[in-house]
């Protein structure tokens, strides 16, 4: 520990010899710094007291030599309050002593179980029931905390295990919503509204967050189902060669044959993991991908919403990039129907998922027209077009290119309708674009600070967060001053201070350097205001002097053209 307290301090020695404003680096290194200061100062006497009360309990030669308060801090301090925390801990314990650990330390451990359990069970006798019992699950056990909803699957309410979110921002446990998407189901379960698109995104933060609460209430984390690999089962005979039929119909010069079997792969595509699977390597792609520049809008709309429905199923991601789909679906995107509009962006979004496809998409002239569909697209196709923008916009080199597409704009307008129901993706694309240098200027250029101030004051949570993180970015370089004097006059600062002390641990973050900043403005303002009034009342202490030498050289005068007056005439009347 003490080396680790010596290494952050000359890391903070080292960082407090850059000028961060001046140099224009990133406020997460700034942010870094101000936690090694804080490190540094911090005298934190905890892990010395638990050390001395450890070595207390393992020199004693019986609990009756222990000082209860001892075992009353060292059951708090390691959370071994209940016999079921115990329990556990046994349990570890005689894990870690299967795996190899030496015997001497494994059996202090013991020990000083042992005297914990004996202390917990004469704090409560009510206890004394469950001592024999070596494996109580949490099910069996009284004092076993309650599941967070939040931590519960809203199908199955079950602790979830692989918790992936939805195309509506729910989630739910993967095997439940991946049961209810093979049911030809087309809606979320949560909230009813049609899902524009099937994929499933792993929450790794919920996932992190549920291990962190079962570890912290001495319950075993939720294992993931083992998966050997995400191949469907195989499709049987009849369904390939129902898929070949439809390819050859698609295959035909005629029309109706076209449209017909285009509109049947669609449907299968949908329900289910398997047929995504056998449609894919029965060569379905590149022909429907030759498709997408039809004429007949019916068939186009069945040829782009089946592809978007293959995409899914991930070895389908790379046929459809590698047969050349994606200009053809930005073709669609820029002439097709609405529908069909909006399934391409859908599209794009699932095939973006996959990093390198980031940039075949942002260099396909993509972003223009999903810039456009948000713009004056459906309800459903501006829910799609940010969706898309907001992953294609993760890969740096797209920033600029959505920037320069007029997407600023069109994100701050939306801001301001909140009957659109857009906020959350447009403040969520800023906060992305904000940066960028280019998505910057564009932000600062386009008056948003008002805006942003107004969604710090009555935004939710996650929204005054992301509109803190545009400011930090605007506040910083050199319209810097511009920004945060605009931001004072719509008076940010008591948002701020509020912001700090209630939002998210990443609000909070940006809420403190906001008001470092500003802190920091109001100063030089301050400073420089005095400046200005000292050099005022010099100016009038001048201007005062050189009147008073004027009066007094005009009395000097006045007193001389006095003394060359006769004193008595000389001149004699007739």
């Amino acid at each position: 520990m003490k080396t680790f307290q010596d290494i952050t301090e000359r890391l903070e020695q080292a960082l407090a010899g850059i000028s961060f404003d001046e140099l224009n680096i990133s406020d997460e290194v700034e942010l870094v710094h101000a936690q090694f200061k804080r490190a540094k100062e911090r005298s934190d006497s905890s892990d010395d007291d638990l050390f001395n009360d450890l070595m207390s309990v393992y020199n004693s030669s019986s609990s009756a030599n222990v000082d209860p308060d001892i075992l009353r801090r060292l059951s708090e301090k390691l959370q071994l309050v209940t016999i079921y925390d115990l329990n556990q801990e046994s349990l570890t314990l005689h894990e870690m002593a299967s795996g190899g650990d030496p015997g001497a330390i494994v059996e202090k451990m013991s020990m000083l179980l042992k005297r914990i359990k004996d202390f917990v069970q004469t704090q409560d006798p009510e206890m004394g029931a469950q001592a024999s019992t070596t494996d109580i699950s949490p099910k069996d056990n009284s004092a076993c905390p309650a599941i967070p909803d939040d931590f519960r699957c809203p199908i199955s309410l079950d602790l979830m295990k692989d918790p992936v979110i939805v195309a509506t921002g729910q989630t739910y446990e993967r095997g439940c919503i991946e049961r209810w998407l093979e049911a030809g189901h087309d809606t979320c379960p949560k909230t009813q509204q049609k899902l524009p698109n099937k994929s499933l995104t792993p929450n790794y933060v919920l996932r992190s967050l549920i291990t962190q609460w079962c570890e912290a209430n001495g319950i075993e984390p939720p294992k993931r189902s083992a998966q050997l690999s995400n191949a469907p089962k195989p499709c049987t005979a009849a369904e390939h060669n129902n898929v070949v039929e439809l390819l050859q119909k698609l295959s035909s010069q005629n029309l109706e044959d076209q449209r017909g079997a285009a509109g049947m792969l669609r449907q299968l595509a949908k329900r289910s993991a398997e047929n995504r699977a056998c449609i894919g390597d029965a060569g379905a792609i590149p022909i429907l991908v030759s498709l997408l520049s039809t004429t007949d809008v019916s068939t186009q709309e069945h040829v782009v919403t089946a592809l978007l429905n293959l995409s899914i199923y991930e070895e389908n991601k790379a046929r459809i990039i590698t047969s050349g789909a994606v200009p053809g679906i930005v073709h669609v995107l820029k002439r097709g129907s609405m529908e069909a509009r909006e399934n391409s962006a859908a599209t794009l979004f699932s095939l973006s998922i996959v990093d390198e496809n980031k940039v075949t998409i942002g260099a396909s002239g993509a972003i223009p027209a999903l810039v456009q569909l948000l713009s004056n697209g459906s309800q459903r196709g501006k829910k799609d077009a940010a969706t898309a923008l907001f992953n294609l916009c993760i890969y740096q080199g797209n920033k600029g290119k959505a920037v320069r597409a007029g997407l600023v704009p069109i994100l701050l307008e939306l801001l301001t309708e909140t009957e659109s129901g857009m906020v959350d993706e447009a403040l969520a694309i800023l906060a992305i674009l904000s940066g960028h240098p280019e998505g910057k200027a564009a932000i600062g250029a386009a008056s948003a600070i008002p805006v942003l101030v107004g969604v710090i004051r009555n935004g939710s949570a996650r929204n005054k967060e992301n509109a803190a993180a545009v400011m930090v970015h605007l506040c910083n370089g050199e319209q810097q001053q511009q920004h945060l004097a605009e931001a004072q006059e719509q008076g940010i600062v008591s948002l701020l201070e509020e912001l700090a002390e209630s939002g998210t641990d990443r609000g909070k973050r940006k809420a403190i350097q906001l008001l470092e900043r500003m802190n920091r403005f109001l100063k030089q303002q301050s400073q420089a205001q005095a400046q200005a009034e000292a050099m005022a009342q010099v100016h009038a202490q001048a201007q005062a002097q050189a009147l008073a030498l004027v009066e007094a050289q005009a009395q000097a005068d006045m007193q001389a053209e006095r003394s060359l007056l006769p004193t008595s005439s000389s001149h004699i009347p007739d």
